[in-house]
């Protein structure tokens, strides 16, 4: 009545998904782990460090399969990855790469942009503590500059709706530490 080897087959199939998804997990959090290893030296000044740690993270981003396996974790880790590697940019020389430099979607994009701009108001924030007004200026120019593109998105309700409402947050702190600064 049952045929007893498909049943053997999908079980087969069920635990090469298993397997295949919780290294989709382990991955992710490794690219996690680097992406907040990349943000914290750049932070601290160790542009060394930070540079010596991309080659890793950009190899093990792009072994992240397509499908997720009923996981989130490497649209997570890929959003991560754009937020260590456009602050680096932006701390190194101003400049934020792009998707497609990046090779990562859209949504990631954007996802990962949203909590860059978090990322440079902590960077302006340490650097009016050393009273450096033209690196703050430049943090609060900058996520003004982000903030006015995504204005221009027509975004749905939804994770990316919400994580861009912080980016209105996010520049009014900097707006109030440029002007604390000009006291």
């Amino acid at each position: 009545m049952i045929n007893k080897a498909e049943f053997e087959d999908i079980k087969k199939d069920l635990l090469s998904f298993e397997e295949k998804r919780e290294e989709v997990i382990a991955l992710s959090r490794t690219i996690i782990q680097l992406s907040k290893k990349i943000i914290y030296a750049v932070h601290r000044t160790d542009m060394d460090k930070a540079k010596s740690l991309i080659p890793e993270i950009t190899k093990k981003v792009k072994l992240l399969p397509e499908k997720n396996y009923d996981t989130g974790m490497a649209n997570v880790a890929k959003q991560e990855y754009v937020e260590a590697l456009t602050f680096f940019e932006f701390v190194k020389s101003g400049k934020i790469p792009g998707r497609k430099t990046l090779d990562v979607s859209s949504d990631q994009y954007l996802l990962g942009m949203c909590d860059l701009t978090g990322e440079i108001v902590r960077f302006g924030v340490n650097q009016a503590v050393k009273n450096n007004k033209k690196e703050t200026e430049k943090a609060k120019n900058s996520v003004e500059e982000i903030y006015g593109q995504f204005l221009e998105l027509d975004l749905r309700n939804g994770e990316l709706r919400k994580k861009s409402d912080q980016i209105k947050y996010n520049l009014l702190r900097l707006e109030e530490v440029v002007y604390n600064l000009k006291k």
